[in-house]
């Protein structure tokens, strides 16, 4: 006759390896994986014929607190990489004091050619969220805000690294030799992009060696309009890659706008306009403070090593 305890013990024990297993993860991602910061490299091959190789660091939502030093010394250890370019995609702020661990991360890269676009959490601290709320779609706007010094970090960018604002505009420079027309909008996912103030800027603007599009939110609305104004690359951040994603799945859970979730992480190519052009989402450096996990998605920056076109 069957043991009539048997069927109880068994859930138990179901249940237990199940806590078990759920608070392995939780050390994990919260203990480990969101401190094993990783370089991303990719090759593309959209210069001009008889152009030099040039090398564009990607970095992407630091969501800096003042007491993350790993994370500032792992930022600042990027110029070993020697970029020619470095491309910050936003959300570098992440407490109301995080500017200091910007300047302690980014100070090395001063005088090396750069362009910078905002994320909302450039300007307003973040806030408690409900996790669940982001599988309902893109996340609402935070009803009070505590603001952020901007425009200090706008003048560390500018004035002391060197680099150019993108927010709403278009602007040239030169890195390594190459010419480049840049343009970028403030954060889509605020609509705060003002693709009618990039059409203006590029007015009479001639096209360049490289044409690259800069957002932090990689809405499909500006990769639209980037690709039709001729960008050669499309570079955006935001998404965190999903931040917690299934080990192995090539899409991610989330993607916090309405670009495809399989494009959410990494390289791609986005098409509009009857043209392909490579986009580089990062699944960034940080993380809220509010949320500090990562699973399935350790933290990146990209190194994208642009070659000539056969």
């Amino acid at each position: 006759m069957a043991d009539r305890g048997s069927a109880p013990r068994s859930a138990l024990t179901a249940f237990a390896a199940v806590g078990a297993l759920g608070a392995a993860a939780a050390v994990w991602g919260i203990g480990i994986e969101r401190h094993l910061y990783t370089v991303r490299r990719h090759e593309l091959a959209v210069l001009p014929p008889g152009t030099r190789p040039l090398r564009v660091l990607h970095v992407s939502d630091a969501h800096m607190a003042p007491w993350q030093r790993r994370k500032q010394r792992w930022i600042a250890s990027l110029i070993d990489l020697q970029p020619d370019l470095v491309v910050n995609t936003g959300d570098n702020l992440g407490h109301i004091d995080g500017l200091r661990g910007v300047r302690e991360a980014f100070a090395p890269f001063a005088g090396i050619p750069g362009v910078f676009v905002h994320g909302s959490n450039d300007l307003a601290a973040p806030s408690p969220r409900n996790p669940l709320r982001y599988f309902m779609g893109p996340s609402d706007k935070p009803r009070s805000p505590e603001r952020l010094d901007t425009d200090a970090l706008d003048a560390f960018f500018t004035d002391e690294l060197g680099w150019a604002d993108l927010n709403n505009t278009a602007t040239t420079l030169d890195a390594g030799g190459i010419g480049i027309r840049a343009f970028g909008v403030s954060d889509a996912h605020r609509d705060w992009d003002d693709l009618d103030a990039v059409d203006a800027a590029l007015v009479g603007m001639p096209r360049a060696d490289l044409d690259l599009g800069v957002t932090h939110a990689p809405y499909r609305r500006v990769l639209d309009d980037f690709t039709a104004h001729g960008a050669d690359l499309l570079i955006a951040g935001h998404t965190h890659g999903g931040q917690v994603r299934i080990p192995g799945s090539p899409a991610a859970l989330v993607a916090n706008c309405d670009i495809p979730l399989r494009q959410a992480r990494g390289l791609s190519s986005w098409t509009a306009a009857a043209r392909t052009v490579p986009l580089n989402v990062s699944a960034g450096i940080g993380h809220s403070i509010y949320a500090p996990v990562r699973f399935g998605c350790r933290p990146e920056a990209s190194l994208l090593t642009l070659v000539p076109r056969a």
